[in-house]
């Protein structure tokens, strides 16, 4: 008989109080009415799509403005490591601060961090500068959502909705950010269009990072809108996780892997070996992206309807090995359209564990754990997928540039195996039999 390792949850009558394993006794807070949830909920879906329509666009015109420069995809693949690096140091600073301070002041943190990022961007072409600014900036140059905003949203999203509507919330969620990633990369043809209307290639570069801070500038005032009502402390301890430690170590571990497999393929890095591949061109792989970016988008959805029915563990492996599959073969393709249809369907399975996988992480912890447990699961992930990019811009440039494809391939085969095997018997309180 299968096991049940999941924590125990606060139950109604506890609900102004929760202690710790470790001693730890926190204060919630009140219940929200059902019209601030949902305010909560939208705003929070708006400053995703925000993030997403940077993100979209920032993650294409990034290898072509460091080409433009000068740069190589050696350069190109440490940049994309700083900026990874960087994110798992302040995603893990922030996982533990959520727990004194109230979220919405962190959110409005990243929002002003969003700003300086595009504002100092194009102020340098020396490349120390610019692996700086990606360090301490929030450019993500993969596809996945990773960034100190991130755990934050996601602990006061599930603070928001019913554990039976959670795995639909996160889902939406995703779903708004993968459309408007889909936008932003639409928009990464914008230089492509100053430069015929007669406006320098790098000046139009710069002008697009300085959108992006644009849009930090309307995530910030979106933030703003949220309550600033958090738990509280009322005795402080040295450790914001309790009696989930186990489970979130475990998977903080397998994410990890995952996400070094996943560095080797950032988007910025696909997107170079498509230009040096078959010649793309910008405005193609703006297209490409925006329809790979759509098809991720409607798979959330149908990751939530499938959760519903074999389960969240189930619905992240059987949906992940056959995209991990697709990949490893555009690596052999010769044809570019046979290899971009590859990547399509790629596209359409391989984020499907997005929102199943953030939902299964808030379900199998206690409500006050939320928000380090997302940070504690997210920092692995940033750190691991940090190394794998200077390794995969210098196979890139090797006899094989098609090998850092087929080495994500295996690597997240091998995890999805892992996480199967290890959580098989862990299972979320709506995915419990009655008795």
């Amino acid at each position: 008989m299968a096991r049940d390792e999941s924590p125990p949850r606060s139950s109604p009558c506890a609900a102004a109080a929760n202690v710790t394993a470790n001693g730890r006794h926190m204060v919630e807070p009140e219940p929200l009415s059902s019209e601030e949830r949902a305010r909560d909920v939208t705003l929070l879906y708006a400053a995703r799509g925000v993030r997403g329509f940077g993100d979209g666009f920032a993650i294409i015109i990034l290898p072509a403005y460091l080409t433009a420069i000068g740069f190589d995809a050696v350069w190109v693949g440490i940049v994309a490591a700083a900026s990874l690096l960087g994110s798992a140091v302040l995603t893990l600073a922030v996982g533990f601060l959520g727990a004194r301070y109230p979220l919405r002041s962190l959110l409005l943190a990243g929002a002003l961090l969003m700003i300086a990022t595009g504002i100092a961007f194009p102020q340098s072409g020396n490349i120390a500068i610019i692996a700086l600014v990606a360090f301490i900036g929030t450019v993500n140059p993969s596809t996945g959502d990773i960034g100190m905003l991130v755990p934050l949203e996601h602990a006061m999203l599930a603070r928001s909705v019913a554990d039976r509507d959670r795995t639909r919330a996160f889902a939406r969620y995703s779903l708004t950010g993968a459309l408007a990633t889909a936008a932003g990369s639409l928009a990464a043809a914008t230089p492509d269009a100053l430069a015929a209307a007669g406006i320098d290639g790098v000046t139009a570069f710069k002008a697009m990072f300085y959108a992006y801070a644009v849009l930090g500038l309307i995530g910030a005032a979106l933030y703003q809108r949220l309550p600033r009502i958090e738990a509280k402390e009322v005795r402080a301890s040295s450790a914001p996780l309790g009696p989930s430690r186990g489970i979130v170590y475990r998977l903080a571990a397998l994410f990890s892997l995952d996400a070094f497999a996943g560095g080797f393929t950032v988007q910025s890095l696909l997107a170079l070996w498509l230009f040096q591949r078959f010649g793309l061109s910008l405005s193609a792989a703006s297209l490409f992206f925006f329809w790979s970016s759509v098809l991720a988008a409607f798979s959330y959805p149908v990751a939530a309807w499938l959760a519903g029915r074999i389960g969240l563990i189930n619905t992240m492996v059987f949906t992940h090995i056959p995209s991990s599959i697709c990949l490893i073969l555009a690596a052999f393709s010769p044809d570019l359209t046979l290899t971009l249809t590859l990547l399509l369907i790629r596209a359409a399975l391989s984020q499907m564990d997005v929102p199943t996988r953030t939902s299964y992480t808030m379900a199998v912890v206690t409500p006050a754990e939320r928000t380090a447990a997302a940070g504690v699961t997210a920092v692995p992930r940033s750190l691991a997928s940090s190394l794998s990019p200077a390794l995969g811009g210098a196979l890139l440039a090797g006899p094989f540039p098609g090998l850092p494809l087929v080495v994500c391939g295996c690597l997240k085969i091998a995890y999805d195996l892992a996480l199967l095997w290890t959580f098989r018997h862990v299972r979320p309180p709506e995915e419990k039999l009655p008795g």
